[in-house]
């Protein structure tokens, strides 16, 4: 067999990607996952007993924007990913922004005194924020996975980083209903943090995971 006959056989019957199946397939995973992380989430944690209080509500909206926007930018990466040859590098940009602007709004809270040193740095459940979040994330991060396969992903390790970063985030907005410690620098260390950690985890898996 030459290699134009063999060229011609492998691309017989080929079909092209169906974009809005991909996307819907992650959206899927998304709210599937959420709901599978939040179901996790009563069934150890459960909910804070404060969500009456304004202030209380306040900071879990906030924890709920930074998960949400996370989850926002990693999936305008992933729709890309997904598809070979898409340039993504603007997409994978975007989700660090939401680190970024938390970050910053740590630090001025931080400048301004507007809580106290431990509160706003440590809180008084980091160990379980640390282990809930990449907990929760586990079957989001499962279900992306098998969103992602049924495109072609090239760049592996960058994509299972960002499915990774999706799933923490997911884990995030589920574990905030649970979360007492309200201050900006506890989301930003902490959280980012376990963000963090599932995109880590996301990228030593993503070439194995991933492969096609």
């Amino acid at each position: 067999m030459n290699t134009e006959h063999l060229i011609d056989v492998l691309s017989m019957n080929l079909e092209p990607i169906n974009r809005r199946a991909l996307r819907t397939s992650l959206a899927w995973a998304v709210v599937v996952g959420g709901a599978a992380a939040f179901c996790l989430m009563l069934g150890t944690v459960s909910l804070r007993g404060d969500l009456t209080s304004g202030t209380s509500l306040s900071f879990v909206a906030v924890k709920l924007v930074f998960a949400l926007t996370v989850i926002g930018g990693g999936l305008a990466f992933l729709s890309r990913a997904v598809r070979p040859g898409q340039d993504a590098q603007t997409s994978f940009q975007l989700a660090a922004l939401p680190f970024v602007i938390v970050i910053v709004a740590a630090v001025t809270d931080r400048v301004f005194g507007l809580s106290t040193p431990h509160v706003m740095t440590m809180g008084t459940h980091w160990v379980l924020c640390l282990y809930c979040i990449p907990l929760f994330a586990v079957v989001p991060f499962g279900l992306l996975v098998w969103a992602l396969r049924l495109g072609a992903p090239t760049r592996l390790r960058r994509t299972g980083a960002m499915a990774g970063l999706v799933a923490g985030a997911i884990g995030a907005a589920a574990y905030a209903f649970h979360c007492p410690d309200d201050s900006l620098p506890f989301i930003a260390l902490w959280y980012g943090a376990s963000i963090g950690f599932c995109a880590a985890v996301g990228a030593m898996l993503g070439p194995r995971l991933l492969r096609w």
